[in-house]
């Protein structure tokens, strides 16, 4: 597959040269030229041809580029704000809600903007949005007096663009505070107020995005936040109704408290309550699943469901290690996600991945590299319900590059790097074939972390300005999500 060339009657539009390129099981080859059509898919790979005019030049090693499987966005801003008084998974409420309290659809739009170019610089090239703040502050839906339809959604579509990374808008379903408990007042933005509404503003979404932009640059998908936020009525309507073939995601299992209460109030665990509803198969993808059972493993693996993981996030909340290998051999298709942001690096997240494996188990040698970068990659286009990015013929051209010559990188087999590079080794990242990032700065919007600093900036004050006893903005925390 990998030699594949173009059809003479179909020549390639464009190409990108790389010095070198993995190329999967056939290891790492020199001099590689990467034909891409009108459409940014792979035409044909050409090792050992020389660069022609006009070709982007990648330097170093070229790897097809990740796609990250779980975001929240905003919680950029949340990066290094949670972890006084030590920190804990429950440090985490109060600081992101007077964050989601102070967005507007512009403040959304610049922190968007600058944490997908964050993304796209480290060589992330799309990502499912997990998405929930869907309304004004008081629950009343944009649209009704104040803004446009879809304001906030809109707002991260503009954001994708404009950072250039492919969006998966995944709209999320939040309807209530726990089981049996009602929506709180830092909730009510969130919801619809039922599945019905839910489902008929998914719709009206779905038709307004379908009309502004190409499904392969902004898609819209769908999430339930948790069992615990979505009833188990809501759940059947959904089930009923969902168009077929929409992704689902939704956070699973997260910690033990909600499989706890899962049981208690309806017989059965996170995973047990979605497949009472048929909610369990090939187009879900379930996040985190870090407390997961023997039968939930076998569940969800059964079906050939998702499942995106998120080290780095689970790391820093100290949620514990998920069962990545089991679910993998029990037929599960994994996929990395950066989640929080605490880290935005495909490499260290492939690197915890298997780290995470080797702790757990008291063994080394568990995912591969060839096998890291398929769940990167592959794994995470799955649970966005797109094309996989790589270096062979019919892929999308999307395609990250690193330095093997730097102090991290240095003496380590190519083929390898999987295990030493870090997003600060790599120099250039393609999207559709064209150049989008080089050396950490973006093409077009430059160095990410004067717009972050900025974006950031103006959202501390806005939620100042919301909460005149916090002059600080967000910094004492109770919980997430």
């Amino acid at each position: 597959m990998n030699g594949g060339t173009a059809d003479p009657a179909s020549p390639a539009v464009r190409a990108v040269w790389c010095e070198s390129a993995w190329l999967g099981s056939e290891g790492v080859a020199d001099a590689v030229r990467i034909e891409v059509d009108a459409d940014g898919y792979v035409a044909g790979v050409r090792p050992g041809h020389p660069a022609q005019e006009g070709d982007v030049v990648l330097h170093g090693v070229a790897f097809p580029a990740a796609a990250n499987g779980h975001s929240h966005a905003f919680h950029r801003a949340l990066r290094g704000r949670t972890h006084d008084r030590g920190g804990t998974f429950w440090t985490w409420r109060e600081t992101m809600y007077r964050a989601a309290r102070a967005l507007t659809p512009a403040l959304y739009e610049d922190l968007a903007t600058a944490a997908y170019a964050e993304m796209v610089a480290a060589g992330w090239t799309s990502v499912a949005e997990f998405h929930y703040i869907h309304h004004l502050p008081d629950g009343t839906p944009y649209g009704q007096g104040t803004g446009e339809p879809h304001a906030m959604e809109l707002a991260l579509a503009r954001a994708a663009v404009r950072a250039g990374i492919r969006l998966t808008l995944l709209d999320t379903c939040y309807l209530a505070g726990g089981f049996g408990q009602p929506i709180e007042d830092g909730q009510r933005r969130f919801s619809d107020g039922s599945a019905e509404r839910w489902l008929e503003r998914l719709d009206a979404l779905r038709a307004t995005v379908a009309g502004l932009y190409p499904d392969h640059h902004v898609s819209v998908g769908a999430a339930l936040h948790s069992v615990r936020a979505v009833p188990e009525r809501d759940l059947a309507v959904i089930a009923d109704r969902l168009p077929a073939g929409l992704p689902l995601h939704v956070h699973l299992s997260e910690q033990p408290a909600e499989n706890k209460d899962c049981l208690r109030a309806t017989g059965v665990t996170p995973a047990g309550l979605l497949q009472r509803h048929g909610l369990v198969d090939g187009r879900l993808s379930v996040v985190h699943a870090t407390h997961l059972g023997e039968e939930d493993i076998a569940l969800l693996g059964g079906a050939g469901a998702g499942v995106v993981l998120c080290p780095t996030t689970e790391a820093d909340l100290a949620d514990g290690l998920g069962p990545a290998g089991p679910l993998r051999a029990a037929g599960a298709v994994l996929a990395l996600g950066t989640d929080q942001h605490a880290v935005v690096d495909p490499w260290l997240e492939m690197r915890a991945l298997e780290h995470g494996e080797r702790l757990r188990t008291g063994r080394r040698g568990h995912f591969d590299p060839e096998v890291l970068h398929g769940i990167a990659s592959s794994g995470g286009a799955r649970a966005q319900g797109r094309r996989s990015a790589g270096i062979g013929a019919g892929s999308v051209a999307d395609l990250m590059a690193i330095d093997p010559h730097t102090a991290r990188t240095a003496g380590s087999s190519w083929d390898q790097l999987a295990y030493t590079a870090t997003a600060q080794d790599v120099t250039g990242v393609v999207v559709g074939g064209e150049l989008t990032a080089r050396n950490g700065t973006h093409i077009t919007l430059g160095d990410p972390a004067e717009s972050l600093v900025a974006a950031i900036a103006r959202l501390d004050a806005a939620a100042a300005a919301d909460d005149p006893t916090s002059a600080s903005g967000y910094t004492h925390p109770r919980e997430r999500h």
